[in-house]
C-alpha cells in the first residue's frame, strides 16, 4: 500500500453526473471532477455487466490521461480516479436513459410488476502504480403496479430524464418500488460507496485524516 499519509493523493471523480458528485461529497474529502471523453455505446452482443465495466474503466482511465499529459503542481502526489457506470437490464434489454417524458412513461409502464437488475460498475485507477481496482454491484429492484396517471404525475414532478430506468430510488421514485436487494444502498444512486471505501483504503488513501484520524 502507498503512503500516502502525509500527501495524499490527488482524488479525480470522472464524471458529468451531479448525482455521483453528490454520493461523493458524503465522504467529506477534498476531490475534483472532470467528464470524461468517452462513447458509452454497448458493443454488440455485449453483457449489462460487461458494458458497465467497461466504461468504467475507460471513463477513469480517460480522465488519468488527460492529467498525465499535463504538468501540474500536484503532479508528485499522483492521482486516483473514480470511474463509475450503471447500466439496467430488463428482460435481457439493456436500458438507457429516457431523455423524454414519453420515453420515460414508456420505460415505467413496460417494468410494472417486473424485476429490473441494475449494475453499477465502480474503477479506482491509480496512476501512481497503474492499477486498477474494478467492481460490478449488482441491485435487483421490483417495481409495483400503479395507475399510469400516477407514473405520468411522478415524472412530472421529479423528471427523471437522465436516469436509467426513470426512478430516482433517493427521491419520489422509491415510491414505485416494492423491494430493492443490494449490498450497497448507494449504489442504485450511481456511485457504490461501500466498494469505493474499500478501494481507497486499498490505495492508501487517508479517509479519515481530514477528520482528525488516520486511515
Amino acid at each position: 500500500m502507498p503512503d500516502t499519509l502525509s500527501s495524499p493523493p490527488r482524488l479525480i471523480l470522472a464524471s458529468s453526473s451531479r448525482y455521483r458528485r453528490a454520493l461523493l461529497e458524503r465522504l467529506c474529502v477534498p476531490f475534483d471532477v472532470m467528464s470524461p471523453d468517452v462513447d458509452e455505446t454497448p458493443l454488440p452482443g455485449e453483457t449489462p455487466a460487461a458494458t458497465a465495466l467497461r466504461l468504467a474503466v475507460a471513463k477513469a482511465r480517460a480522465v488519468a490521461e488527460t492529467t498525465e499529459s499535463a504538468e501540474t503542481a500536484d503532479a508528485p502526489r499522483g492521482v486516483l480516479v473514480i470511474g463509475s457506470d450503471q447500466v439496467a437490464t430488463f428482460d435481457g434489454l439493456q436500458i438507457g436513459k429516457p431523455g423524454t417524458h414519453e420515453n420515460a412513461l414508456a420505460q415505467l409502464v413496460a417494468m410494472q410488476g417486473r424485476e429490473v437488475e441494475f449494475h453499477s460498475a465502480l474503477c479506482l485507477y491509480d496512476d501512481r502504480t497503474g492499477d486498477t481496482q474494478t467492481d460490478d454491484v449488482v441491485t435487483r429492484v421490483r417495481f409495483r403496479t400503479l395507475p399510469e396517471a400516477e407514473l405520468d404525475a411522478y415524472l412530472r414532478a421529479e423528471t427523471p430524464y437522465d436516469v436509467a430506468g426513470s426512478a430516482k430510488s433517493e427521491g419520489l421514485g422509491i415510491a414505485l418500488l416494492d423491494t430493492i436487494d443490494s449490498d450497497d444502498p448507494t449504489a442504485l444512486v450511481g456511485l457504490p460507496l461501500i466498494a469505493l471505501t474499500r478501494m481507497l483504503r486499498a490505495a492508501g488513501f487517508p479517509l479519515f485524516a481530514a477528520h482528525g484520524g488516520r486511515a
